[in-house]
């Protein structure tokens, strides 16, 4: 295993992310809605790293999406579940930990503006942009990454991995 971006980098990232949404947000906070399991930690440290006094307001919610069997994408989105808050004519932000091929966020997009929300934007940490085979927006993005397989900080290979503290590339 290689480490891609280590624990410090990437909570930097997160707190200049965070800063940016609060900025971008003056009067009300969106509904953070993660996509599960992944963007865990990153959609927890994303509104922990917000001012202190936007940071009681933060509501968040998960959606529960898969197409990952071992390194591969099925082609297939399946959302398992969705959340349970109200999005209706509410600001949402879509917080995923990678955006890959697009087709896992096109779905959980496509379900969003289902729910009549009054705003989408989008947040990844990791943005692979040389893999998009679907066109979706990434309005706030930590990082442009390579063609690698990574793990770590939320991501896993067969359920493994996804509590390292940092983002490594599997070798």
């Amino acid at each position: 295993m290689r480490v891609l971006l280590s624990t410090e980098t990437i909570a930097q990232r997160v707190a200049e992310l965070a800063a940016r949404i609060a900025a971008d947000h003056p009067d009300e906070l969106p509904v953070f809605l993660g996509v599960l399991k992944g963007a865990a930690p990153f959609l927890v440290d994303l509104i922990r790293c917000l001012p202190e006094a936007r940071r009681a307001e933060a509501v968040y919610d998960f959606v529960d999406a898969k197409s990952y069997t071992g390194t591969t994408s099925r082609g297939v989105v399946e959302l398992c579940s969705a959340g349970q808050i109200v999005l209706t004519a509410r600001p949402v932000l879509v917080v995923d930990a990678i955006v890959d091929s697009g087709l896992t966020l096109k779905t959980v997009l496509d379900w969003v503006q289902g729910q009549g929300p009054a705003s989408v934007r989008v947040c990844a940490l990791l943005d692979k942009s040389s893999r998009r085979t679907c066109p979706v927006p990434v309005d706030y993005r930590g990082f442009v990454i390579e063609d690698f397989f990574v793990v770590g900080y939320g991501l896993d290979r067969d359920q493994r991995y996804r509590a390292l503290p940092h983002v490594a590339v599997l070798r």
